[in-house]
Parts: C-alpha cells; sequence; structure tokens
C-alpha cells in the first residue's frame, strides 16, 4: 500500500498551531497534556519555517527594467 498523505499547507499548519496556543492558554490542562501541546507547537512551528524557507528560495524580483531575477537570500 502507497503511502499518499500529503503535506498540509503553510495554512493549515498556521491554524493547527492557533489551535494548540488555545490549548495550552487554558487553566485546566494538565501538566502532562501540556508539555504535549508544547510538542506538537514546536513541530508545527518548524514545520512552517521549513516551508516559509522553500517559498523564500524560490521568490523572484522584477527590477525596474522589468527583468525577472533570483531574490537576493540577504536581506540585511
Amino acid at each position: 500500500m502507497e503511502d499518499t498523505k500529503q503535506e498540509a499547507t503553510l495554512e493549515e499548519n498556521f491554524q493547527k498551531l492557533d489551535e494548540v496556543l488555545k490549548k495550552l492558554g487554558t487553566r485546566d490542562i494538565a501538566l502532562e497534556e501540556a508539555f504535549r501541546y508544547y510538542q506538537q507547537g514546536q513541530d508545527l512551528a518548524l514545520q512552517c519555517d521549513r516551508m516559509i524557507d522553500r517559498v523564500e528560495k524560490n521568490l523572484q524580483q522584477i527590477n525596474k527594467d522589468g527583468e525577472v531575477s533570483d531574490f537576493p537570500e540577504d536581506l540585511s
């Protein structure tokens, strides 16, 4: 059987992360459960960071002459 599980979109991961944050914000959560939610939030944040990095690497910019070039990686 082939694994056809698709990666969640950035928006879906942000929504899941928001749900985790809401759960962590409740006062009636057991410590063990809070740790599980914290780890889940860390994993989701890492996935979002990786997805954003992939998008940034594919960005291109159009200069004032209308030419397309790769977006500079170092913006500092």
